[in-house]
């Protein structure tokens, strides 16, 4: 069996199967209208995605997949809804984290393997290749700006604007995220302590460690004085890109082309910054960053690849992303029949979410 984060092939062929029968992250759309003679559903090479939608590796990734053209079976794991904490998925990552991906014998969990096995895997003559061949200075390039980019604190940023919405403007996270993290920390203890694993006894030990950890790690995104520090360092990120991004009209002025963050050709590292400025954006923080005319260079970067059909596909129109991770999650909740008082809560939280949410999308469109 296939370890976590190993890419040594496994024989996994049971692994969807499990999770068909579990009805977890089930992707049913189209499902039933689908030919089972077609050929595309008995290839050898069928990409299977494990993904949350909301989850930033996750959107990473299915970028990478949409702008290769890469045939994916897509199953959402619906973190509100725990899934990742179920025996089913541990059992594919102990790391209880998405994304992961199933292709012939292969289980990855990695979010960085992930993307360089689809890069060796998935070439040809009509397949894009996002990280241009070694040797090269493009090539530098895309691996300079991918090791800055990932490297940025981006669930510290998430906590942080979800627990301080006052350093942020127009955000796109409801209120009541803010009540509902919280009450989350709040009740951590008492959760851990009634954790019940007796069925799977193997899974105890890493299923308790990584909630400790989850809870630190929240806790130290609540220091409102990290956060701005963080925050400041961010600022001098963007500032080096928007450098980097003029330099690119220096370089390649009087030329034809459509100018990315390394030059005329669409890479890896453009996909990266722009699942970045979707992020800031939702966090509400596009206004301090670009949208104050302070980084025009990043502004166009932004305002173009919003245009690119990968994206639009992947990410939506920026006002109906957190629709589209509430409106699954609670049907998905009422159809398995949680514990009353777990179900309740959650869909009035989620339905006063959507309410919120639209209240406030039609009042910046309209009013």
């Amino acid at each position: 069996m296939a370890t976590p984060n190993n890419v040594t092939p496994t024989n996994c062929s049971w692994w969807p199967i499990s999770a068909l029968e579990n009805d977890a992250g089930k992707s049913t759309e189209g499902e039933e209208n689908q030919d089972p003679t077609d050929p595309a559903l008995k290839s050898q090479d069928r990409l299977v995605l494990y993904h949350w939608t909301q989850s930033f590796s996750s959107q990473k990734v299915r970028l990478v997949i949409a702008e290769k053209g890469l045939p994916c079976e897509e199953r959402d794991v619906s973190m509100p809804l725990m899934e990742h904490k179920e025996p089913w998925f541990m059992r594919l990552n102990l790391g209880e984290e998405v994304p992961v991906i199933i292709h012939r014998d292969n289980i990855i969990s990695d979010y960085n393997q992930i993307i360089d096995y689809m890069e060796k895997n998935f070439t040809g003559e009509n397949i894009i290749q996002l990280i241009p061949e070694p040797g090269s200075q493009l090539h530098s390039r895309v691996l300079q700006y991918r090791e800055l980019l990932d490297s940025l604190p981006m669930d510290a940023y998430t906590h942080g604007c979800i627990l301080h919405p006052e350093l942020t403007t127009d955000s796109m996270i409801p209120k009541y995220a803010t009540a509902e993290i919280r009450r989350h920390l709040a009740n951590a203890s008492t959760d851990l302590m009634k954790l019940d694993h007796e069925e799977e006894p193997q899974l105890s030990e890493p299923y308790l460690s990584k909630q400790k950890k989850l809870m630190a790690k929240i806790l130290e995104h609540d220091n409102v004085n990290y956060l701005k520090k963080i925050l400041g360092e961010l600022g001098m990120v963007l500032d080096q890109i928007e450098a980097e991004l003029e330099k690119r009209k220096l370089e390649y002025q009087g030329q034809k082309c459509e100018l990315w963050l390394c030059g005329c050709v669409f890479t890896l590292a453009d996909v990266l910054l722009g699942a970045t400025l979707h992020r800031l954006k939702f966090l509400g923080l596009s206004k301090k960053y670009w949208e104050d005319g302070s980084r025009p260079n990043l502004q166009s970067f932004f305002d173009r690849i919003q245009k690119r059909f990968a994206f639009r596909k992947v990410l939506g129109d920026i006002h109906t992303t957190l629709l589209s991770a509430v409106v699954p999650n609670a049907f998905r909740l009422v159809k398995r029949k949680p514990p009353s008082f777990f179900g309740a809560s959650f869909l009035m939280g989620s339905l006063g979410g959507m309410g919120y949410f639209a209240y406030w999308y039609l009042k910046k469109k309209y009013i």
